[in-house]
């Protein structure tokens, strides 16, 4: 452990890196997600969301991934990914997190800027707790989030108030991306990305990377992109690996036989963006 997510993400926005963030359900989304990563010997953001949190509670998750941090002899963090509450990211930085994300970008700027900075006061109060908001909106329909509105797009000046008044270490923008499947081919608008990326000065952070062309990606990057998150293309690689194991005859009850043959499939998603992300930057 003893590695600062805040400082790592300085370090990717002024060497032109990315460090990929993959959601997982459960241990054994987060396992794979930390094999791939030391195979690969890359920092990684093992993330939840706010909905899994709420089956499986901020000490449970808190306690599991203080345990993976405390065990992994290279950058790896747990992150609470899309929290609209200040409440549950406080009490989740209490059970251990040393990141979190407040989403207020449904909210007036005004009480999103307010919001998030309570979290940002709690968290300094825990030395390098790192914590991510968002401006702009995040499209599609998925367990992350609803949002299905024609006003997504970042705006520059709502981005400078936003970094320099709540206080916030990274920001995630809305430039056209998408949680779930894109049911369409995604338009990012990169014009106003490096518009917000030269006006501010805090890392930039891509949701909803799933099913972005690599070459897109790579561009984002370029652009300012500092965290890339990756949670639905990991869900469906799971659940085809585990649909191709439960085939096994019904007198062999061995979970372990059904499930590793999903983590490697989980495995296999994570190296890509970990090479796709970073590229040649290793710990």
């Amino acid at each position: 452990m003893g590695y600062d997510l805040r400082e790592l993400l300085r370090h990717a926005d002024q060497k032109g890196y990315a460090i990929p963030a993959f959601n997982y359900s459960d241990s054994w989304e987060l396992l794979a997600i930390v094999e791939a990563a030391r195979e690969e010997r890359a920092p990684v953001i093992c993330q939840s969301h706010a909905r899994v949190l709420q089956v499986w509670s901020e000490q449970w998750l808190g306690g599991l991934g203080r345990a993976v941090m405390e065990q992994t002899a290279f950058p790896v963090f747990n992150h609470l990914d899309h929290c609209a509450s200040v409440e549950v990211c406080q009490s989740a930085i209490d059970a251990g997190y040393p990141s979190v994300m407040f989403d207020g970008s449904l909210l007036p700027l005004e009480e999103n800027i307010a919001q998030s900075r309570r979290v940002v006061a709690h968290a300094r109060k825990h030395n390098s707790v790192c914590v991510e908001g968002e401006i702009g909106r995040i499209r599609g329909n998925s367990e992350e989030g609803t949002y299905l509105g024609n006003d997504f797009l970042v705006r520059v000046e709502d981005a400078i108030r936003m970094a320099e008044e709540s206080g916030v270490d990274s920001l995630a923008v809305g430039i056209g991306n998408a949680h779930g499947f894109y049911l369409q081919a995604p338009q990012l608008n990169f014009a106003r990305l490096v518009q917000v990326n030269d006006a501010v000065s805090i890392p930039l952070v891509l949701h909803g990377s799933s099913g972005i062309p690599d070459r897109d990606i790579q561009q984002a990057v370029r652009c300012g992109i500092n965290k890339v998150n990756v949670g639905t293309e990991l869900h469906a690689a799971y659940l085809l690996g585990l649909r191709s194991s439960l085939s096994l005859p019904d007198n062999r009850a061995d979970i372990l036989a059904a499930m590793i043959p999903a983590k490697e499939n989980i495995k296999a998603v994570v190296r890509r963006w970990i090479r796709l992300c970073m590229a040649d930057h290793r710990f």
